[in-house]
């Protein structure tokens, strides 16, 4: 675990970098994010130069954000289920792989547009993977005050790159063709894979036996189901990448058909977009403190339209990338605030997962509108269908009015480790089950209104952190009696329940005693169901001496 700073430091937009691993990760990335922008402007234009249509051009932004939609979800359960420092190395490699098998196809000349795509599609299976890990161990290099500036600092790496990478790619290509991007994207990996082969980060210790892939992405999925603002993140992630990923999806159009340019023109102007993003890196945390979640991303839902409008209306160069620059800011405004969102409101045993189903949505958004908006712009041209995206655009800005992003706040989300195993008369093994769980109140009744209002909540964290059947009964008899009731599948899923409570969550659970006004503490009854059919095996006491 990272130690505390002194608060001093945790309002420092660079205090991230006061950490080694975060800095020697965070300059590997920077070299590795010159590569991968690199290769994304050999795709792109290679594409230009063997496709047949605008259709398979489009398809190659949609290449590189499907396999997020598809395979993220499995990446994050992968994430919070095994080290992932091992999982980005595995994923580091895979890519390496794959960007020399690349290379070779290109310069042997055995590429065909859909041979391209499968390379990319490809590469970003090994980033699906990668990035899940990648974000979740932003909180093991950092403490959790200071991860919002961390990924601030992430975006503003990434966008660095993206201001003069293209550019870069754009010259490589023009000078030495796209198997020379595709080579200098191999070698960019190298270091990243260096600096994680050396990182030791000290985990806690697993003393529960890990979750099935499939019990764990379920786990994610109820987590999120059951959390209504990381939900509205979704909604808008989604909408915003629907929209924006238009100009990103049709630039190479725009720069070989509406301003008439080359590779290096089309280089240009993903460096215009990289350098506003650079510039709305620099101020996203200054905004987060000056303005409220849903302003910052409605104002970036309008910069970005206006961004598309001037892609689609500009015939000179210069003026488009000006355009461009509005939209870089934008971008990372939004996509990063979204991220600071997400990470603030999830704890660590499932940060992986809930990002991951993120990055489902919003790239998955991407992934669609670059489909949608390349069939638009192979029917009736560029212009219109980035048009029509910028008309999208303002519509994504106002689903605030309907769902309003959740206020800026800051949850203590750390384990709350007050849970112990209790003592048992019987001998359960670990997935013995199913456990039912019936806690007693006595509740006054002029705290009825309150307590049921608590209890819904309380419900709500039982069901995300994984009970079933959660009811909540009243003695008819004894109407000062309240039973709260509810399953877990396995004695070590109760476990695993409990011990994911966090601080945040004790606050309902201290409001529920609060109620209570027995002379002693809620009485908590553990039982474990069992059939009544004829030869069914029984769990057996425990014997004096292993009780």
């Amino acid at each position: 675990m990272i130690d505390d700073e002194p608060e001093s430091e945790r309002v420092s937009a660079l205090a991230p970098f006061r950490h080694g691993i975060f800095r020697a990760v965070w300059a590997a990335n920077l070299v590795s994010n010159f590569g991968g922008l690199i290769q994304g402007v050999g795709a792109a234009w290679m594409m230009t130069t063997i496709a047949t249509s605008p259709y398979q051009v489009a398809l190659v932004q949609a290449s590189t954000t499907l396999p997020i939609m598809l395979f993220a979800l499995v990446a994050g359960a992968i994430a919070d289920s095994f080290n992932r420092r091992k999982v980005m190395l595995v994923a580091q490699t895979f890519m390496l792989v794959v960007s020399a098998l690349l290379t070779l196809f290109t310069w042997r000349g055995w590429m065909t547009p859909w041979t391209l795509l499968a390379f990319t599609f490809l590469i970003d299976s090994g980033t699906a993977l990668n990035s899940p890990s990648w974000q979740a161990s932003v909180g093991d290099m950092v403490p959790r005050a200071k991860v919002p500036a961390a990924v601030a600092l992430n975006s503003l790496g990434f966008n660095i790159t993206r201001s003069v990478g293209p550019a870069i790619g754009g010259v490589i290509v023009a000078a030495a063709g796209a198997a020379a991007a595709f080579a200098a994207n191999a070698v960019s990996y190298i270091g990243l894979i260096a600096v994680l082969a050396r990182w030791k980060p000290a985990l806690p210790e697993q003393t529960l036996p890990r979750e099935s892939l499939g019990a764990a992405m379920g786990a994610g999925l109820r987590y999120v189901a059951m959390s209504p603002n990381i939900a509205k993140v979704l909604v808008r992630g989604s909408a915003f990448g629907f929209s924006a990923g238009a100009v990103l999806a049709l630039l190479p159009l725009v720069a070989r058909d509406v301003v008439k340019g080359d590779a290096l023109t089309y280089g240009i102007m993903l460096g215009a977009f990289g350098i506003g993003a650079v510039g709305g890196a620099l101020i996203s945390v200054r905004l987060r403190q000056l303005l409220s979640s849903e302003t910052m991303v409605r104002m970036a839902f309008c910069g970005f339209a206006l961004c598309a409008l001037n892609a689609a209306i500009s015939h000179n160069a210069w003026q488009t990338s000006a355009g461009l620059l509005i939209g870089g800011a934008c971008w990372v405004i939004a996509l990063s605030h979204f991220n600071v969102t997400v990470q603030m409101s999830t704890p660590r045993w499932v940060v992986g997962r809930v990002l991951s189903i993120y990055q489902t949505a919003t790239f998955g958004g991407i992934a669609l509108g670059s489909w949608i908006w390349g069939v638009v712009a192979d029917a009736h041209g560029a212009e219109i269908a980035l048009t029509a995206a910028a008309i999208a655009m303002l519509a994504g800005g106002a689903i605030g009015f309907v769902l309003p992003l959740p206020r800026q706040t800051v949850l203590n989300l750390d384990p709350l480790n007050r849970f112990k195993e209790p003592m048992l008369a019987l001998d359960l093994k670990p997935r013995s089950g199913p456990i039912a769980i019936m806690i007693e109140y006595i509740i006054r009744e002029q705290d009825v209104p309150e307590f049921l209002a608590t209890m819904a909540e309380r419900g709500r964290i039982r069901r995300r952190d994984g009970a079933r059947n959660w009811t909540l009964a009243r003695d008819l008899e004894n109407p000062s009696v309240w039973i709260e009731h509810y399953h877990t599948p396995t004695w070590v899923e109760y476990i695993r329940h409990n011990r994911r409570a966090t601080h945040a969550d004790a606050v309902v659970g201290e409001r529920i005693r609060a109620l209570h006004s027995g002379v002693n503490p809620p009485r908590v009854r553990r039982m474990i169901e069992r059939p009544t059919t004829a030869g069914t095996t029984l769990v057996s006491p425990k014997g004096p001496i292993d009780h």
